[in-house]
């Protein structure tokens, strides 16, 4: 029973990764989010506890915006024990620890303890509980570790599908390559410091033609300002272009009011007249 035929091309991961195991889910929907979000973080195997309504349900593959193989793939078991009955580690979701002395990670720590774990061949799995109250103390106590999300602490409220996104998440992104800062260049390149200084010559010598930096005294800070305005940032090749084009177009304006031209540099810089680049 599926919502939309075939969905995304969602294949288990080679080797072991967690098993996310809902306990009890209230709402078929919010069965179907879970998958979903299961499938942005790269997790597939799915375990359903005793789900209220029965299973399955229609809605949960509507729901599930394309994940419906992880759904196709689910199994139902009757208790948390049958759920866990195949695996080496069990994991639990709790608000807070409850007056036991047990192991407790954030989702972060979580998702590099399981990474270790499935390296190392075993299976892991993540208990996550009842849309209303979450887990009572006798399915954590089936876990060995428990997985806290330090949130903000008037109001640590989660849905099922935000609780089990976060861990999904942080498990992607133990080994996401890609880098935590980049700068979007396109088709163009960051700027060399030759270009940025051919730039910044050209620029002094108009605002020096136009009277900008007449004022003797305070002309070096000035100059330094405007330098450290073009340094601080990674300015690209395109950019400066167009910043040249700019400084062209001011210079016409005022040699054509009758003003001075600046001097010219030993070479000028190749000069694109559009602004736009």
């Amino acid at each position: 029973m599926t919502g939309k035929e075939g969905g995304a091309a969602l294949t288990p991961p080679p080797s072991e990764s967690p098993i996310v195991v809902l306990v009890r889910p209230q709402m078929a929907q919010n069965i179907g989010t879970v998958a979903r979000a299961m499938a942005n973080g790269g997790l597939f195997h799915l375990r359903i506890v005793a789900p209220r309504d029965g299973w399955p349900q229609e809605v949960a593959w509507r729901a599930a915006s394309g994940a419906d193989r992880i759904l196709d793939a689910a199994t139902i078991h009757e208790t948390v024990d049958d759920a866990v009955a195949d695996c080496h580690r069990v994991f639990a979701t709790c608000p807070r620890p409850r007056h036991i002395i047990i192991p407790v990670r954030t989702a972060r720590s979580a998702a590099e303890d399981l990474r270790a774990i499935n390296a190392e061949g075993k299976r892991a799995a993540i208990l996550f509980g009842p849309e209303r109250a979450g887990l009572e103390n006798e399915d954590m106590a089936r876990a060995d570790t428990l997985v806290r999300y330090p949130l903000n602490p008037v109001h640590m409220s989660l849905n099922l599908a935000q609780a089990v996104m976060i861990l999904s998440y942080e498990w992607w992104m133990a080994e996401e390559p890609t880098p935590p800062r980049a700068l979007m260049t396109n088709e163009t390149r960051v700027a060399t410091k030759g270009e940025l200084e051919g730039f910044l010559g050209r620029l002094t010598r108009e605002l020096d033609a136009c009277g900008f930096l007449d004022n003797i005294p305070k002309r070096p800070g000035m100059v330094r300002n405007i330098r450290h305005l073009f340094e601080r940032g990674e300015v690209t090749e395109q950019e400066l272009r167009t910043l040249h084009g700019v400084v062209t177009e001011l210079s016409r304006g005022r040699v054509a009011r009758g003003g001075p031209a600046a001097p010219e540099p030993p070479s000028m810089p190749t000069v694109d007249p559009q602004i736009d680049g």
